[in-house]
This record gives structure tokens, sequence and C-alpha cells, in this order.
């Protein structure tokens, strides 16, 4: 298993400087990482130092409470394009989605899909947040949107990832749409069994060490 393929490579934090982003890139040319994930500021810089490797570019919109309007996520998606963005990771608007109001939900989502002109669309629903129910209705919406991941969390919220969380999506989900598993990623063990439970894209600021964990495993 080509272990880095399954990972982006992520630094979004509030304080990350542009020497750290170098750091992020260098480090994913040497681990071959599939994508570094950066803030919408540092798109450019990241798309120039991997320009000339496969490496892609993924940034965030909305991120990370998901409560602007759909046309600032808007802008800001295609902001991100413009400047390099392979990948957009879109965080909903979960307040919405308490409401029940589906359709808004949907609408926002349709909206980016389209402005990014095929571009990777990732969904972030934030699981931390949310009901078995609604994960299974984000799943759903998700599907029905024709996105090409289902993620589950920004990694600012109540807590990571679970592998519930995951047997849940994969309960809902179509053939089509992928899974990005995030939030509190941060050993080999822990990547290797979401990995067996399908999840094709892992997000994590911790993919040095666990790619040194595999390593001592070995």
């Amino acid at each position: 298993m080509e272990i880095g393929k399954y990972i982006d490579h992520t630094n979004l934090k509030m304080d990350a400087k542009e020497e750290d982003i170098v750091k992020l890139c260098e480090e994913a040319i040497k681990y071959g990482f599939e994508n570094v994930c950066v803030n919408p500021c540092y798109v450019k810089l990241a798309k120039g130092i991997l320009k000339d490797t496969n490496i892609g570019v993924c940034t965030v919109v909305g991120f990370p409470v998901g409560m602007n309007t759909p046309k600032v996520k808007s802008f800001e998606a295609i902001d991100a394009i413009e400047n390099g963005a392979d990948e957009i990771d879109m965080v909903i608007n979960v307040g919405a989605l308490k409401d029940k109001d589906y359709d808004y939900v949907k609408k926002e989502i349709e909206l980016i899909r389209d402005d990014i002109d095929g571009k990777v669309l990732k969904v972030i629903i934030e699981t931390s947040l949310l009901t078995k129910e609604e994960i299974k209705k984000m799943t759903e919406i998700c599907n029905e949107t024709f996105v090409h991941f289902i993620k589950t969390n920004t990694g600012f919220g109540k807590r990571g990832v679970s592998e519930e969380d995951i047997d849940i999506i994969n309960k809902y989900k179509n053939d089509l749409l992928k899974i990005k598993a995030s939030g509190n990623i941060k050993d080999f063990k822990f990547m290797n069994k979401l990995i067996s439970k399908g999840v094709s894209r892992i997000g994590t600021s911790s993919s040095v060490d666990i790619i040194k964990n595999m390593e001592e495993i070995k």
C-alpha cells in the first residue's frame, strides 16, 4: 500500500507562517503525499512550490464554522481555484441541517460544485456535531449532489472522526461517493483501520509522524 497517496498533508493553523507552508510542501514532496491542504491565503505559495510535482493543492471554504452565506463561500471557492487550488473542502451550514432546511444545504453544495467547474469538491459535514440521523441525511445529500467526497470533520469540532462515523456513511453512501476522514488521526494503526473501512483520503497534520510510526511497526 502506497500510504502517502491517501494523505492530504495539512496545516490549517491560525498562526501558520510562510515558512511553515514551505516546510509542509517539502514534506509532501519527500513522502509522496497526495495533496497539501492549506488555508486560502497560502494556495498561491503552495502551488508555486509544487508546480513541477504531481502533488495537488487543497484548500478550505467556509472554514471552520460553515456559517458564511452561499455567495461568500462561492467567491472563496472561485478565488481559490483562480489561485491554483486543485481541490476544495467546503464546510456545510450545520445550523441549516439541524433546522432540517435540506434544500438550503443541497443548493449551497450545488452552487459551489458548479462554480468550481469540475474540480474535486469535498463536503465537510462535521460529524462531531451531528446525530446518527443527521450523518445519514448528509450522506444522502452528498449522493444526490454528485460531489466527489464526503469529509467527516474540520478538526476544530468537539472530537475527531470515529469508526462509527465511517460505518454510518458507508451504510448510506452510493458507489461514486468517496470518504475523506479527518480529525485527530495521529497514528498509523488508526489510519489503517479507517482505510480498511473504505476511506480513500485522510486529512491530517500528523502525516510525517504517521509515516514514521508505520516504519517503526514494520
